[in-house]
């Protein structure tokens, strides 16, 4: 399979990305037929010598996940202000030598979000997506609250982009979920979460960030109560397009991407096109950046 140019997704977990079909779809769709996106399921300790040696076996750039985001960016050569700013990064670029982060994930929440401009809003989580919404948020003037299972945690964002940390949710315009919660477990929501069912209808507008077949159980209760609903797909689906772009200076064909996404067919992922994934060297100090991503 000579001659390929690879991107993929890194994460632990991975294998329910739905990233593959995306970005695949989006690449036959614009005549990209040597390129491929594939899964890279990394653990955080093989993460480091991972990145370094992706571009050695053709890879132009990845896209990185839970729990990888504030690592990533420590990892980087250069970075956008927008990642340097939010503390994490879910694109990696790269080129001539160097590994590029940027963050696509705080455009992709506010095109997701369209024509909803929330005055205030209460953002569940504080990794490396919740960094990014908390951040998004903020620019457009919005009073964030943040909780976080770990008051330290929630307290340390709140106070880097001027939200504020609660352990009791108030109302608000907008609830973006940016924890695992869900993901493995539908049933475990209203557990592992400080809201209730019934409380949904205290926000005008629900965000999963986790999406999985079938839907989250937060989402479906959340509609239940005449909320407007947003999915992580939905989400998904605009930053990779921004991902897209920058790695191949291509305009993303957006619908093609959201179908994909959106598909019940398996991720274009054939492990036959897969490169292994290069195995680490010894390991190396790679800087004092922050390690892991979400955590609920």
């Amino acid at each position: 399979m000579g001659g390929l140019t690879r991107l993929g997704v890194a994460g632990w977990p991975v294998a329910h990305s739905r990233s593959p079909a995306m970005h695949n779809a989006a690449l036959d769709a614009v005549g990209l037929d040597r390129w491929r996106y594939q899964l890279l399921p990394l653990p955080p300790d093989l993460l480091p010598e991972a990145v370094r040696a992706l571009p050695g076996v053709g890879f132009a750039g990845i896209n990185v996940t839970i729990p990888h985001k504030e690592a990533a960016l420590a990892l980087a050569d250069e970075a956008t202000a927008t990642a340097r700013a939010i503390g994490a990064a879910n694109t990696l670029t790269f080129a001539e030598g160097a590994v590029h982060a940027d963050n696509t994930d705080a455009p992709g929440l506010l095109a997701a979000l369209g024509d909803e401009h929330p005055d205030s809003a209460v953002v569940l989580g504080a990794g490396g997506s919740a960094r990014a919404v908390v951040y998004a948020l903020a620019q457009q003037g919005v009073a964030v609250k943040v909780w976080n299972r770990s008051v330290d945690r929630a307290r340390s964002l709140a106070s880097e982009f001027g939200a504020e940390a609660v352990q009791d949710l108030p109302a608000a315009d907008l609830l973006v979920n940016c924890t695992s919660v869900g993901l493995a477990d539908p049933s475990s929501t209203f557990k592992d979460l400080p809201v209730r069912a019934d409380a949904l209808g205290e926000y005008a507008c629900v965000v999963d960030l986790v999406y999985r077949a079938g839907g989250t159980g937060l989402l479906r209760e959340a509609k239940r109560t005449g909320a407007r609903t947003i999915d992580g797909i939905e989400v998904l689906v605009h930053q990779g397009a921004l991902s897209f772009e920058r790695w191949t200076g291509r305009a993303a064909p957006l619908e093609v991407m959201r179908r994909a996404a959106r598909g019940t067919a398996s991720p274009n992922d054939d492990p036959r096109s897969r490169p292994p994934v290069p195995a680490p060297g010894p390991a190396r100090d790679v800087g004092g950046g922050r390690r892991g991503g979400d955590q609920r």
